[in-house]
């Protein structure tokens, strides 16, 4: 326990003295001193920051799910005063493909699909049942990109699962033998190492289920929230996306009271992980999240009409993300209309952990990514207006401690 607190003492330590997010644990002041991250066109100042571990890289690899929630749950340690983990990904991801295989084929992979992306939900559930890892029991990568070996790169891997899933339900066989799981294991064991069934962390022994014991967190204590028309709010439905195999129950609220849920618990000290489209023209390589008013394109950036009409879509991107600028009004009808035309998609999983103002005071929510630092200008944080949290957020996981009261009573949350 010592040893614990000195090394979260340390990591806040740092924190505090650093200049920018997303390289070691974020602390930042909420006060006019607060930490500025700027880029051309925008500027930004902290206003509540709720501490993170450091940014990782998904690399080539499609493991969103499992490192913002891990992100997520490391958060969640340092908040409970854990200290500072660093877990393994790639533990939950062995475990987690493998029960989608299973679920694919019961479903003689008629009713379910097979691809390597996931939900926050997958590593509660990893969490709950199997257990968790120290990321230096099991990194994970026996073989990385050529800028590094220590970068997962899962293009081969996910290749050859999916051919081997595919060769047992698309070939005709009339039973299966008992052993095509072990077949199947043994593939993400070749490339992202065995799961371990023992370990020595920090001096003590463990197995994966006595050590997410030992961290304290439990499944129950978390909820997870989206907002839709189609079903019922102030109910619980499975959100009908491909990566929702597990057919995760979600609160349904408006959406007002989803951003009132988001911005209650920054204001606590939770964070939240997110389930996000990030499809959109609006979300920039360059770290901004917005959602401009494109059809006011030309008056918004002071260009003449036929200037603006000749540009091509790519410059019209560019400029209408080059500078804070006004965005649409983002109703629930256009949530829900995005997500039954498909352009609303569940494409990407990352950590809500803080808020900024622009220059102009216009509010951003920080957000970590996993794209490593070098992705974005703000080695790997992204700022998110709220117009576009309230058009493409697909789902939040937070502690339900952070619910307000109101909306806990609401929801009949005990």
């Amino acid at each position: 326990m010592r040893r614990q607190t000195l090394l979260f003492a340390l990591f806040v330590s740092v924190a505090l003295s650093a200049q920018r997010t997303g390289v070691v644990i974020v602390d930042a002041p909420a006060d006019s001193t607060a930490a500025k991250d700027t880029v051309e066109g925008f500027r930004f100042t902290t206003i509540d920051s709720i501490p993170i571990t450091p940014v990782k890289d998904q690399n080539r690899s499609s493991t969103c799910w499992a490192f913002s929630t891990i992100g997520f749950l490391e958060s969640e340690l340092i908040r409970t005063g854990k200290g500072v983990y660093d877990l393994s990904e790639m533990f939950v991801v062995s475990r987690t493909m493998m029960d989608r295989a299973t679920y694919y084929i019961r479903q003689y992979g008629q009713g379910s699909s097979f691809a390597p992306g996931g939900s926050a939900y997958d590593v509660l559930y990893c969490m709950s049942h199997y257990g968790l890892v120290p990321q230096e029991a099991m990194p994970g990568i026996r073989y990385g990109s050529a800028k590094s070996d220590t970068l997962p790169v899962h293009t081969e891997l996910d290749a050859v699962a999916a051919g081997y899933l595919k060769a047992l339900t698309n070939g005709k066989l009339k039973k299966l033998t008992p052993v095509w799981r072990e077949g199947l294991q043994a593939i993400y064991d070749t490339y992202l190492g065995t799961c371990p069934e023992e370990f020595t962390y920090r001096g003590k022994k463990y197995t994966p289920r006595s050590f997410a014991q030992e961290l304290g967190l439990k499944e129950d204590d978390y909820i997870s929230l989206t907002s839709y028309t189609h079903h019922p709010f102030y109910e619980r439905f499975a959100l009908e996306v491909p990566d929702n195999w597990r057919m995760d129950q979600m609160y349904n609220v408006p959406i007002d009271e989803l951003i009132a849920v988001i911005d209650h618990a920054l204001s606590k000290g939770y964070t939240l992980a997110w389930g996000a489209d990030v499809s959109e023209d609006g979300f920039t390589r360059k770290g901004i999240g917005v959602v401009p008013d494109a059809e006011n394109g030309a008056e918004l950036t002071g260009s003449d009409m036929a200037h603006w009409l000749g540009l091509k879509a790519e410059q019209r991107k560019d400029k209408l993300t080059a500078k804070p600028l006004p965005e649409l009004e983002v109703t629930q009808q256009m949530r829900q209309d995005a997500y039954d035309r498909w352009e609303t998609t569940d494409d990407h999983g990352m950590q809500i952990f803080g808020i900024a103002h622009d220059q102009n005071g216009k509010k951003y929510y920080m957000i970590k990514n996993s794209w490593g630092t070098a992705r974005s200008d703000f080695k790997g944080i992204w700022y998110v207006s709220e117009a576009f949290m309230r058009y493409k957020t697909n789902d939040v996981l937070v502690h339900k401690d952070a619910l307000p009261k109101d909306i806990r009573k609401k929801l009949n949350v005990k």
